[in-house]
């Protein structure tokens, strides 16, 4: 870490940078916009940026409807992030001159049948109780919101603070932010940190990360679909969905030129295969909640992999045995809400800040001896979402 000393101005002198970033997702694209608008001399190391778990990502702000049993802390952090993202999406909007496809109509959560309703509603339960806003809504309120969602539909809660962006339109904004900072891209592969040069190493490399580390960051395999909403106008529907459908789990998210991304499996495998039974049971379940989708265009199928980590927390923070390098990694499905705090509590590390307090129960060193999980395994689930 930059400790003791100034930033170094960007010079065409000047080899070695002060921050070396492997990794060009979003997360990755993020911190070295940070530092480089901080005066630190920033490359970023990735031969295709934007070609990983974000190009897969349904974009979802969710730290409400993403709040899950057993996983205080990691809500702590999402709603931290989602706190920054109005004012992050307007300044690099305004950087840019790039619209992200930042919405803000909330999220609906839905429940097919009873069984899925009283499922739901366990979770909606826990979420209130943590003093989150959930308002739960009855069939015909929920049916005054989104008139396109099915008559079947037992009932719902609306998260209104749970908004999305377009990752696909967020990392060409970011790269454009970050160049403009004066970060360099450098497109070649990195294949252990001692190809590195750079006074403080950050990586953001995703699955990557276990290779270079040794943490115990493993792939979670989601498939995802892309709907387009006919004659090429927007989609019937506005909110966010996230539904229960005969006891699948699934997300819808409109965009607003016309596109409906419809996930996610959760798969402990390593492969990036689309599968028919995946497909399948992603149109089922959601052509039972939004019957309309039946007469959408199927773009594309498509499967990436999600960052995992025994607790499905990033690693945030230095290295046990290397404090000049950072890892900012294991995002898992929560990649695109934690990317502006992200960004902004490893910068402060690189300068040698006092660490937040908020990065506490992130740090590299909690695992002890945990091994990376082994991949594979059997017929993909619908539970949980891909990268939010």
């Amino acid at each position: 870490m930059l400790t003791g000393r100034s930033p170094s101005p960007p010079s065409s002198d000047r080899v070695r940078p002060d921050v070396a970033v492997v990794g060009a997702g979003p997360i990755g694209l993020a911190i070295a916009w940070r530092c480089a608008a901080r005066g630190l001399r920033v490359a970023v190391h990735d031969p295709a940026p934007g070609s990983g778990a974000s190009a897969v990502a349904a974009g979802m702000l969710s730290p409400v409807a993403e709040a899950y049993f057993g996983e205080r802390q990691l809500t702590g952090l999402l709603l931290a992030s989602a706190a920054r993202w109005p004012a992050f999406a307007a300044e690099l909007t305004e950087t840019t001159g790039v619209e992200i496809g930042y919405r803000t109509e909330g999220t609906l959560m839905v429940g097919l049948t009873g069984d899925d309703l009283a499922e739901a509603r366990r979770l909606w339960a826990y979420q209130q109780g943590l003093g989150l806003p959930v308002t739960p809504l009855r069939p015909s309120e929920l049916r005054d919101s989104e008139p396109a969602l099915a008559p079947r539909v037992r009932g719902g809660a609306l998260a209104p603070t749970d908004h999305q962006v377009d990752p696909r339109l967020l990392v060409p904004a970011l790269r454009t932010a970050a160049q403009r900072a004066g970060a360099v891209l450098v497109p070649q592969p990195v294949r252990s940190l001692s190809d590195v040069d750079a006074s403080v190493t950050v990586v953001a490399a995703g699955c990557g990360a276990a290779a270079l580390t040794g943490l115990p960051v493993r792939p979670v395999k989601g498939q995802i679909l892309r709907l387009r909403a006919p004659d090429g106008v927007a989609p019937g529907f506005r909110h966010v969905i996230r539904g229960y459908a005969d006891g699948e789990h699934v997300y819808l998210v409109p965009r607003a030129d016309g596109e409906v991304v419809l996930g996610a499996t959760v798969e402990e495998r390593s492969d990036t295969t689309v599968t028919a039974g995946a497909v399948q049971r992603l149109l089922r379940a959601g052509v039972d909640l939004l019957p309309e989708l039946a007469e959408y265009d199927l773009v594309e199928a498509v499967a990436g992999l999600r960052p995992g980590t025994p607790d499905n927390a990033p690693i945030l923070g230095p290295l046990p045995d290397r404090p000049d390098v950072l890892a900012a990694t294991g995002h898992h499905r929560h990649g695109i809400v934690l990317t502006p705090i992200t960004a902004d509590l490893i910068a402060d590390l690189v300068l040698g800040c006092v660490p937040d307090p908020l990065l506490a129960p992130f740090r590299a060193d909690r695992f002890g001896g945990a091994a990376v999980a082994v991949s594979g395994g059997p017929e993909p689930t619908l539970e949980g979402d891909l990268w939010s």
